[in-house]
């Protein structure tokens, strides 16, 4: 850029006023838009453009004439106001076919379940109030009951997620002394956080058997002495050792317990309380199931294969459940009341077998049918179809999806997609600007197309979704015009 082209566009910037006072910018402060934020915006536009011009790198075209330069500048200011407006967390389309999503917030709440937290944030609630009595109540009173009945437990408790259970249930039962854990259960759990670093946080030590692929009976037998709290046995949810293999299952485990009198603990991950193995799904133990074995506590996610908010359950004997309750760590890691108002919800599903399998998100992903996908495909497709028109080539591939969320490993899930090919940009630019998108929409991309999977996304989100590809595409095409 020459000289003088630098000086006729320096020129041309206008001053932050008369962006201001323009109508685009002024309707931005009429639909409730902060003034200090555009006026940040609008500073920030005109610093930016300062700096392209002086370095050289501003397109020529943008200031040839004033009108197209402050239209160009009242554009960028518009966009940017948007953009620092917009909340960091929002929704997302979840194309991805990954069922329980972790980046994704995991399981999706059922209507019944997002109208009780709707309603509980609508004023005040009765979360410490026995509204019989007066008297102050438990804010565990609406849950617990649902899960005895439910498991078949003695009693029960509810922190924020599955490893504040652990947690809570180690320092409670085991603080200073030692747990005997299985080597080959030594898991990894999500953020990279381990199950032995959560034993060093509960203040208890660890005492390992075993091998990683066997571990015997006899093998927590010899490990026992004066010094042993506890027996724990982890689920595997998350990944499988398959081939020469031997583990110690639950029932044996509580049968060392009582010929020792010590107390056992079973930590599934990911609990659930149908048998979804009618669905083709790998067969994996129900929280019943393993209440039934005999352990004294059962801790397990309250979202994941449950489908509820995040949450960790501890069910067991009340002894041990009642001496969590005074644990002062308990106060730490209590839930609230949307996360109270939401599992309550949830649960109450679960009384009705047939009911939860229709209702709950996760389960109706999971156990969603061929003929359902074919349905979703071919309304997805057509929608597409006759939005992208010639933008993109758009066809039904067969692919597979997944469980997610550190459940099922091994399950594999055959599932139909809509495959769109863009016609002038990569699958992968596409997938970018769709990320950054209102809504933002998460697809994978697999031989240079972009791939929609119908087993997670909504009837619903069709047409954002068909909407948001189409405002990518034409959004691409705006950024090579300019």
């Amino acid at each position: 850029m020459s000289e003088g082209l630098r000086e006729k566009g320096l020129r041309l910037l206008p001053p932050v006023d008369e962006v201001i006072r323009d109508i685009r910018v002024s309707k931005l402060l009429a639909e409730g838009h902060s003034r200090s934020v555009v006026l940040d915006s609008v500073r920030s536009i005109l610093a930016e453009e300062r700096q392209r011009i002086l370095s050289g790198v501003a397109p020529e075209s943008n200031i040839n004439k004033k009108e197209e330069f402050f239209d160009f500048i009242v554009l960028k200011s518009l966009a940017a106001v948007r953009l620092s407006s917009r909340p960091n967390l929002r929704r997302v389309i979840n194309a991805t076919g990954v069922v329980i999503h972790t980046n994704l917030g995991r399981s999706v709440l059922s209507p019944r379940a997002r109208q009780a937290v709707s309603e509980v944030i609508s004023g005040y609630s009765n979360l410490e109030l026995d509204l019989d009595t007066g008297q102050r109540g438990s804010r565990y009173a609406p849950v617990e009951p649902l899960l005895t009945r439910l498991t078949g437990a003695e009693a029960a408790l509810v922190v924020n997620n599955n490893a504040a259970a652990v947690l809570l249930a180690l320092s409670t039962l085991a603080k200073g002394r030692e747990i005997i854990v299985s080597r080959g259960q030594l898991v990894e759990i999500g953020g990279s956080f381990r199950i032995p670093e959560v034993m060093e946080q509960s203040g208890a030590r660890l005492v390992e058997v075993g091998t990683t692929n066997k571990t015997h009976p006899d093998d927590y037998r010899r490990a026992i002495n004066e010094n042993t709290a506890l027996l724990l046995h982890v689920h595997t949810s998350n990944y499988r050792i398959i081939g020469f293999t031997s583990e110690t299952t639950v029932a044996e485990m509580v049968a060392i317990g009582r010929e020792y009198s010590l107390p056992v603990m079973s930590d599934l991950g990911s609990g659930f309380l149908v048998d979804l193995g009618s669905y083709g799904l790998p067969p994996e133990p129900t929280v019943q199931e393993v209440v039934e074995a005999g352990p004294d506590i059962v801790t397990f996610s309250g979202d994941k294969l449950l489908g509820g908010p995040q949450a960790g359950v501890i069910v067991g004997k009340r002894r041990f459940i009642d001496a969590m309750k005074k644990n002062p760590l308990t106060r730490a890691l209590r839930i609230g009341k949307m996360t109270v108002a939401a599992l309550e919800a949830t649960l109450r599903e679960y009384l009705d077998r047939e009911r939860v399998l229709k209702e709950a998100p996760t389960l109706k992903m999971l156990t969603a049918s061929q003929s359902e996908l074919g349905r979703k495909v071919s309304e997805l497709a057509g929608c597409l179809i006759k939005a992208l028109g010639d933008k993109a080539e758009v066809k039904v591939e067969n692919n597979m999806s997944a469980v997610g969320g550190g459940a099922m490993p091994a399950a594999a899930l055959p599932t139909l997609v809509v495959a769109v090919r863009p016609r002038k940009i990569s699958a992968g630019e596409l997938q970018s600007i769709l990320r950054q998108g209102e809504p933002a929409v998460m697809g994978r991309v697999q031989e240079d197309k972009l791939l929609l999977d119908v087993r997670t996304i909504c009837d619903t989100e069709f047409h954002p979704l068909a909407e948001a590809l189409v405002g990518a595409l034409e959004q691409r095409k705006g950024v090579e015009e300019i």
